[in-house]
Formats: structure tokens, sequence, C-alpha cells
């Protein structure tokens, strides 16, 4: 089993933890995410390729697109100023 955590926190007061959890290599990933501060309604996430935040989406790297899917974030990573 291959499990990984992504710790949310930052400036806008939402926080959380996302567990990525695969029982094995052929398994599908189970995402299981707790999330507080969010305001009411739909909301969606997108997973980068690494931690680093330290000039936004930038130095996160591309997004995860699996393979067979069309969705792509909506908008386009600028540096953080």
């Amino acid at each position: 089993m291959v499990k990984a955590v992504a710790v949310l926190r930052g400036d806008s007061g939402v926080t959380g933890t996302v567990t990525f959890t695969q029982e094995s290599e052929s398994a599908p990933v189970t995402v299981e995410a707790t999330i507080h501060g969010l305001k009411p309604g739909q909301h969606g996430f997108h997973i980068h390729e690494f931690g680093d935040n330290t000039n936004g989406c930038v130095s996160a790297g591309p997004h995860l697109t699996p393979p067979a899917t069309r969705t792509a974030h909506p908008r386009r990573c600028a540096p953080r100023r």
C-alpha cells in the first residue's frame, strides 16, 4: 500500500488534509479530503506535480491530467508577485 498526505493551509483561512491511498500498483487511487473554512457551495481542486508553492503554480509544476481525461484548469498559471 502507498499513501500520501497533503496538508492544506494558507492566508485565506482554508485548512485541511487530502489523503491519497493506493492498495496495489494496479489498484485505483482513493482520494479522501477533510477541508475547513470554505464558503458554502460547490468547489473543485486540481493536483500539481510538486508541493512547492514558493512561486505559486509556476514552482508547483504542471497539473496532473490522467490519460483519457479532458479536464484542465480554466486559468493560465502566472508567477506570484
